[in-house]
């Protein structure tokens, strides 16, 4: 979703304010990287998926433009990035997706490379054979029209079996909870609800290394951004073992939208995320790493 100047200016006052909490939770922030470059591309990012390696990087602009990068590390540390292939996104009829309709939020890499996205602007999900195919939309429910414009789908994820799961941002059930939809290779259907807690929004979501789904929240106060991470253990019946692994003070990172959990060479899962700078200068670029605990 993108926010407005003065939301930018608070965030910016907010990171200068000096720390009155701690986080709470499991996980151990290890760093975070500011990402800079000079591109009119750059900026904007809503997504990222890591190699199993941690050694490179697909990220989603919210604006359809996608682009693959190196990474360079020094031990939990990335040091560089270095972009590779940028691409702007096209429709299904291979024109350059512009405007609402190309309101890229969520990413998604099957096995066999393909890419899929979800849309924010006009909710949908499409695949993408390559970097620089024409779009290939799955079919829309009629409650996909149903959701507030700029408050779909700003998460996707995929799980060992290559069924898609994505969420609303702000519309919710009659029940106030969040509806997560599955795409099952054929058709979307209710797959379960996870609880709405607070003023937290789900702007990215990843199934890890060891099948669990994970689910990163964002809110935003009156002084800046506060972000949390919940994963849960999917069964038959839905949704069980909620856990919090993380809740940030508000200004500790920016605004992040975009997450990858993997392991890294110690074996260890790692949650990576990547913030939204709206193209704002009084934000950033930032590459959030986060140890989790097994």
């Amino acid at each position: 979703m993108r926010l407005g100047l003065a939301v930018a200016i608070i965030a910016a006052v907010a990171l200068s304010l000096p720390a009155r909490a701690v986080d709470r939770g499991k996980a151990e922030h290890l760093d975070s990287f500011t990402w800079h470059r000079v591109e009119p591309w750059f900026g904007g990012f809503s997504a990222i998926e890591l190699a199993p390696d941690g050694l490179s990087m697909t990220v989603l602009s919210d604006r359809a433009t996608i682009l693959t990068s190196r990474i360079e590390r020094d031990t939990d540390r990335i040091t560089a990035i270095t972009p590779d292939q940028v691409q702007k996104l096209r429709s299904s009829r291979n024109k350059v997706l512009e405007g609402r309709v190309g309101d890229s939020e969520g990413l998604a890499i099957a096995p066999d490379g393909s890419v899929y996205i979800s849309f924010e602007g006009v909710a949908r999900v499409a695949r993408y054979r390559s970097l620089d195919a024409p779009a290939e939309v799955l079919s829309r429910p009629r409650a996909f029209d149903q959701l507030a414009r700029n408050g779909a789908f700003e998460a996707l994820a995929m799980d060992a079996r290559g069924r898609l799961y994505t969420m609303p941002e702000i519309s919710r059930a009659a029940d106030g909870s969040i509806p997560v939809y599955r795409w099952d290779g054929r058709a979307w259907d209710t797959a379960f609800h996870l609880e709405q807690v607070g003023g937290f929004l789900p702007v990215a979501a990843d199934f890890g290394p060891d099948g669990r789904l994970y689910v990163l929240e964002r809110d935003t106060g009156t002084i800046g951004f506060r972000s949390r991470l919940r994963r849960w253990t999917l069964t038959g019946r839905g949704v069980t073992e909620e856990e919090t692994l993380f809740q940030s003070r508000t200004g500790k990172h920016d605004n992040l939208e975009g997450l990858s959990v993997w392991r890294d060479t110690q074996g260890q899962l790692r949650a990576t995320m990547i913030s939204d700078d709206n193209f704002r200068f009084l934000q950033r670029t930032e590459i959030v790493e986060y140890r989790l605990p097994d």
